[in-house]
């Protein structure tokens, strides 16, 4: 009866290891089950010894010391010591059933202390217990290039330096000085918790396995295992890196736009004052703007129509009479500026009360109604560029019946707001965000789908565009000094665009009326990014780099490490750094893949970067070595078990020594 009772172990642990390799760490995150921070981990380190008090003093502390191991109940004592090379240790290896020696991952003086000093002061006290060879700080074999821990030593003091990559043991180094001490190999981290519980739980097998040995009688340690080979620890991929937008200044361009009005093309006489605007502006703001200037359109149509049937009315002519049908054409030019403006054709609306054309100088004169005062066509021009008002000069009677008439909506919203609160704007930024998306809709449907009142137009490799100068000049410091310097350009109506097709100068178009830019297919990018970076427009740049990488996100992974590499060194000539950085990122991830698809491809890059793929290819060489290692252990420790099945007696007496062997057990 007793036998089928649960046995109770007590195993005493000693833990010993250069000054900060992490001992307590390793035992204070086993004690108290707590993950350790970075932030714990970079703060100075204090030598201490982990109090043995601690199960005496806490009782959840004791509680977690027991734990089930192979079907036996053990409670694990761990005792912590200085790493004092001078200090006396004698008490702390008395009676100790399983030592762990610990050294730093990034300390290889650690690891050659453990084979010249820890290990000979171990067996001189403890000639028979079991050794665990135990490195610590795991975590570091990939945080050496983390951000967050480089900016912590960035912003310490000079003499304090990060871990650099030669500082690191590397696994097999580690597993070489465990073979030749016959020991078994094992790695922790408290940052990341890999291996906390591995490396004690195979420590309780060892102390176990040693006192089966002495104690065959006892058959609760009979299903005890010998010490379970660890598989190496992978490092987590780099993260992919963020695309980052630079800020907008779409609304202080509008601005910018509505207080220098340069190339305007309409003006709205309010009384005796006369407001210098834009039509596709106007157009895109307010539905009646819109609505009288396609009017007018329609009529200039009809009236060119009509002009061309007279001509082809006279029927065939030479040269003679064409020259001399040009000359006449001239003439009515010069009679016409000599005689005064053309008379304005009358409109049946309440806000607007004339229109006329003034084609020697580009201009639509709209006379506005008597209702709309120039202090309320102001503010609702202000509004329509800005989507702001001047609250010092409002009046809100006046200036909401012109948004009435103008059938500004978004207006009449502030103004009724303004009127219930007294005339303050709780949320006017809100509303100014609206109307500035809300443009932005109509600019792209008014000016780029329907292509109207453009004044420009821009002939490219394989078709033209048109647009309009006072948006390309607000929104771009290129075009504007094309369009208001000594050029040829600021005066013609066709500009020569070349090496540049017209899917590139769409999408440029697109951003710059609406502040974005549509999917841009990751084969198709290379030119918009050369045109984003030639016209010095970074926020253009970035919104590429954007969707570029949302399309190679969306793509299958072949064809993604194919875009990646014909991306990954054009891109970098047209400072579009971040997509470069995020191909560079993806190849890393992928190495394997991409030796195996391309490795033609892969010879033809920069040597540069050649080498940094080499170097920051991931999984690491290290741990394809390591799981290669694993692989094999597992193998040959399966063979030796069904082979030991095979030849094992059935008294505990005879079993075969090589099963509790430390020499053996540091082999595999």
């Amino acid at each position: 009866m007793d036998n089928e009772q649960p046995h109770q172990e007590l195993v005493k642990c000693v833990v010993v290891g250069d000054t900060a390799v992490g001992k307590t760490r390793l035992i204070c995150a086993r004690a108290c089950n707590q993950q350790v921070s970075l932030a714990q981990l970079l703060a100075t380190h204090v030598p201490t010894v982990w109090a043995i008090d601690q199960y005496r003093i806490y009782k959840d502390v004791l509680e977690r010391s027991w734990e089930v191991v192979d079907s036996v109940n053990v409670s694990l004592r761990l005792w912590d010591t200085f790493g004092d090379h001078e200090k006396d240790r004698r008490f702390a290896y008395g009676r100790s059933d399983v030592v762990l020696l610990c050294f730093s991952i990034n300390n290889p003086i650690s690891l050659r202390n453990c084979r010249l000093m820890w290990y000979p002061e171990i067996r001189r006290f403890c000639p028979n217990t079991p050794v665990l060879l135990v490195g610590c700080k795991n975590d570091l074999r990939f945080m050496y290039r983390d951000e967050a821990y480089l900016t912590f030593f960035r912003d310490r003091s000079p003499f304090v330096r990060a871990t650099r990559k030669s500082d690191l043991v590397m696994p097999d180094e580690a597993r070489d000085v465990a073979h030749e001490l016959g020991l078994y190999y094992y790695e922790t981290s408290v940052l990341t918790y890999f291996g906390v519980n591995e490396v004690f739980e195979n420590a309780i097998r060892a102390a176990l396995q040693a006192r089966r040995q002495q104690r065959f009688w006892q058959t609760n340690l009979k299903k005890v295992q010998r010490p379970l080979l660890q598989a190496p620890f992978k490092p987590p991929p780099p993260p992919k890196p963020e695309v980052k937008v630079c800020n907008s200044s779409y609304g202080e361009h509008l601005r910018q736009l509505w207080l220098g009005r340069d190339h305007s093309d309409v003006v709205l006489v309010a009384g005796s004052v006369g407001f210098s605007a834009h039509r596709f502006v106007l157009s895109a703001a307010s539905p009646a703007f819109y609505r009288l200037f396609a009017l007018e359109i329609s009529a200039d149509m009809t009236r060119s129509t009509s002009d061309s049937s007279m001509v082809s009315s006279l029927g065939d002519f030479s040269d003679d009479n064409e020259s001399l049908l040009r000359a006449e054409q001239r003439t009515w030019r010069r009679r016409a500026s000599c005689q005064a403006l053309p008379p304005a054709r009358e409109l049946d609306h309440p806000a607007f009360q004339a229109i006329r054309s003034v084609q020697t100088e580009g201009q639509t004169v709209v006379t506005l109604g008597k209702l709309l005062t120039p202090a309320a066509v102001r503010q609702c021009l202000q509004f329509m560029y800005t989507g702001t008002i001047d609250q010092r000069q409002l009046d809100l009677q006046e200036t909401r019946q012109a948004a009435e008439f103008l059938e500004l909506s978004q207006l009449l919203v502030l103004l009724v707001e303004m009127q219930q609160c007294g005339g303050t704007v709780r949320d006017g930024t809100q509303l100014q965000e609206n109307h500035e998306a809300y443009l932005r809709r109509k600019l792209q449907d008014v000016c780029l789908d329907q292509g109207l009142f453009a004044d420009i137009v821009f002939e490219l490799d394989d078709g033209a565009c048109a647009a309009h100068k006072a948006m390309l000049a607000a929104r771009c410091d290129v075009m504007k000094a094309m369009f208001g310097g000594d050029f040829r350009e600021s005066q013609a109506k066709v500009i020569e665009f070349p090496g540049v097709r017209e899917y590139t100068f769409h999408k440029l178009l697109c951003y710059l009326y609406t502040d974005d830019v549509p999917a841009v297919s990751a084969a198709r990018c290379v030119n918009l990014l050369e045109l984003g970076n030639r016209l010095c427009l970074p926020r253009l740049v970035n919104l590429v780099e954007k969707r570029v990488v949302e399309d190679l996100e969306r793509l299958q992974s072949s064809e993604t490490i194919e875009q990646c590499l014909r991306l990954l060194e054009p891109v970098k000539l047209h400072n579009a750094h971040q997509l470069a950085d995020w191909c560079m990122n993806h190849l890393c991830v992928n190495y394997n893949k991409l030796c195996r698809m391309s490795p033609r491809s892969l010879r033809l890059l920069h040597p540069d970067n050649q080498a940094y793929l080499v170097e920051h290819r991931w999984p690491p060489v290290w741990y394809l070595k390591d799981y290669d290692y694993y692989q094999k252990c597992l193998v040959e420790r399966d063979r030796e078990t069904k082979h030991a099945l095979k030849s094992s007696s059935g008294c505990l007496c005879f079993s075969r020594k090589s099963e509790s062997d430390p020499a053996l057990s540091g082999h595999l």
